[in-house]
């Protein structure tokens, strides 16, 4: 069970990374996946979405700094603490009456598997 907890924190933070560079590199595109409609237009929407992006990077390259320096059991607390920002984002997205498929297929399923994978590096099952 230990390989596939860190395979799985392994692949969360590797996507959670290209979603931010996602964002940072095409953010209007990035953003319509999400579940919410698009902002309003405007001249500083795509750098508002790109600090999102660098967000992203950031908590990907923070799980996998813990897995290479920290250990298991640090990257699953890691991992569980990150885990409420897919619940927050699709409690936000139900809250604003968006795409209810968005919220639960992307956001809550990501939270679901980040919490998955926390409990068995916590846990640290062979």
């Amino acid at each position: 069970m230990h390989w596939l907890a860190t395979r799985l924190a392994l692949l969360l933070a590797l996507a959670i990374i290209a979603i931010g560079a996602r964002y940072v590199i095409t953010p209007v595109a990035a953003t319509r996946s999400f579940g919410l409609p698009l902002p309003e237009a405007g001249t500083n929407i795509a750098w508002w979405l790109r600090l999102k992006g660098v967000r992203d990077i950031t908590s990907g390259l923070a799980v996998l700094a813990v897995m290479t320096w920290g250990g298991p059991r640090t990257a699953g607390i890691v991992l569980l603490v990150e885990a409420i920002i897919p619940v927050g984002d699709m409690l936000l997205i139900l809250a604003a009456k968006g795409s209810a498929r968005s919220a639960f297929g992307i956001h809550g399923v990501t939270s679901l598997v980040m919490v998955l994978a926390a409990i068995l590096l916590i846990m640290r099952l062979p």
